[in-house]
């Protein structure tokens, strides 16, 4: 998930490669949990459902540092992330039941336009990705906009941002439990590992589980 953007001057953002990728793997983990209670145990298991409440926000701080980062290529984001939802929308429509909202990787396609849009001063396409497109894939407006804030928080040190779209993260949940990414990003952006970056793993896993997810399903009905 990586951008090219104009115009703007960009300072570094603050979160590490490394810092990164652990966040989208804790972000893996807690969505897998979410989706198995909701595919397995009809919606709602304690502990594993309120975890996964973190993982968009995590999902969406690292997409929204990497549109950040000097020399990102936001068409080529908008395209793989375009490509990668396209194949998962049919597995995840049979893993839950129903083709609305997309997933969330058309989710984040839209926000990388959006992005692109504000970026390239484009008002009437950031209008469709932020202003209408939105009401059709997960999270929905609260989604594409907590990823363009927080596009705008690393691009610029404006971190209130983010807590401005966590709060939307939050209404959109009609619970707190996001609130917990807070002190997992926190950690994170601490620790001074190095791990290496498996972009390609991120997207197979993606659509991997939602298809071990909709065989669940499909056996369970």
């Amino acid at each position: 998930m990586q951008a090219t953007t104009t115009g703007m001057s960009t300072p570094d953002p603050s979160l590490s490669s490394g810092a990164r990728e652990l966040l989208k793997w804790i972000a893996l983990l807690t969505m897998t949990g979410d989706h198995v209670a909701k595919v397995v145990y009809g919606g709602y298991l304690p502990v594993i459902s309120e975890l996964g409440r973190i993982a968009f926000p995590l999902f969406a701080l690292v997409m929204a540092c990497n549109l950040a980062q000097p020399g990102a290529d936001l068409r080529k984001s908008i395209r793989r992330l375009a490509v990668w939802g396209v194949v998962a929308q049919p597995l995840h429509a049979l893993a839950f039941g129903s083709w609305l909202p997309l997933n969330i990787l058309l989710t984040f396609a839209l926000a990388a336009v959006a992005v692109h849009a504000l970026a390239s001063n484009r008002p009437l396409l950031l209008l469709l990705a932020a202003g209408m497109a939105p009401m059709l894939v997960d999270y929905q407006w609260a989604g594409v906009g907590f990823v363009l804030l927080g596009w705008i928080a690393f691009r610029h040190r404006a971190w209130w941002l983010l807590l401005v779209g966590l709060g939307a993260v939050c209404w959109a949940n009609h619970n707190g439990w996001a609130l917990l990414a807070i002190p997992v990003v926190l950690a994170a952006a601490r620790v001074p590992w190095r791990l290496p970056r498996w972009r390609w793993a991120f997207y197979g896993y993606y659509v991997g589980h939602l298809a071990v997810l909709a065989l669940i399903a499909h056996l369970l009905t």
